[in-house]
């Protein structure tokens, strides 16, 4: 009984990589999908159930970037930054079809997904050629005395993943799957934008003069006067960011032992065991 199960769990598995392109929708990107794509990659796990539901594990690294100029949504802010993002998530997949790997009555189903992810951002921005780490700054005014109610945040955050996909199977052993997924995510600084100015002489004095320089990029034409934008809204605290994976996957079927025991020659084969 014992050699019989590993053999058809471990057929139950695929490990493969994953590859394709992510991007942001937040304070400086609200609606364009698919805009300022950068790349990304990573790792996947899968756990396959019956033919119609699957367990997978995910571990991607993508980045993503906007600007308020390239974008057009408000370019008179002139913000701008780009963050590494590296996630940890698990999943459960719906297939549509029964699926199995390396069968030819069960080849492809389109799925869906839904789950769980941890994931870690450094959002940043450029000044002079140098490129900045955002939260250290406190560009609305976290970690002054001014702004006691702003509490620096953290880098590290949590998400829900979802989406849909397609799967192939290529071979014996190997998927093929293709997929577009959202994460909702909760936090809103993501892009280190979201509530309101800070006063940029508090800024200059209590962090460092390049705080207040990236907290407010207007640029204004020569002989116009600046404007104290101080508590005027910066961002939009009501909605968080969201980010996107997309791309294909390619996963091998690990296969069990061929012989577990004398006593098992004849056991319907693995196929036959998962199809019922």
């Amino acid at each position: 009984m014992l050699g019989l199960f590993s053999t058809v769990s471990a057929q139950r598995n695929e490990v493969g990589l994953f590859g394709g392109g992510t991007y942001y929708l937040g304070d400086i990107n609200p609606a364009k999908h698919f805009t300022f794509i950068k790349p990304s990659y990573g790792l996947v796990y899968r756990y396959n159930f019956t033919p119609h539901w699957t367990f997978k594990f995910n571990a991607i690294q993508g980045k993503v970037y906007s600007s308020d100029k390239k974008i057009g949504f408000n370019p008179e802010r002139n913000l701008h930054f780009k963050s590494k993002i590296t996630e940890v998530s698990t999943q459960v997949e719906l297939n549509f079809f029964k699926y199995v790997t390396g069968s030819k009555d069960m080849l492809f189903s389109p799925y869906i997904f839904g789950g769980f992810s941890i994931f870690s951002f450094n959002p940043q921005a450029e000044l002079n050629g140098e490129w900045y780490d955002l939260q250290p700054l406190g560009t609305e005014g976290q970690g002054t005395t001014a702004y006691p109610e702003k509490e620096p945040y953290n880098l590290i955050s949590y998400a829900i993943p979802f989406g849909l996909g397609f799967k192939l199977s290529l071979s014996e052993n190997l998927s093929l799957a293709t997929e577009w997924g959202l994460r909702k995510t909760f936090t809103d600084y993501l892009d280190d934008v979201s509530t309101t100015y800070a006063d940029p002489y508090v800024l200059a004095s209590q962090n460092t003069p390049v705080a207040a320089s990236l907290a407010d990029r207007t640029e204004y034409q020569e002989g116009e006067q600046p404007v104290d934008k101080t508590g005027l809204q910066r961002g939009d605290p009501t909605t968080n960011d969201w980010y996107s994976f997309f791309g294909i996957s390619i996963t091998f079927r690990l296969k069990g032992r061929k012989d577990v025991c004398p006593a098992f020659k004849g056991v319907r084969s693995f196929k036959e065991y998962y199809t019922d």
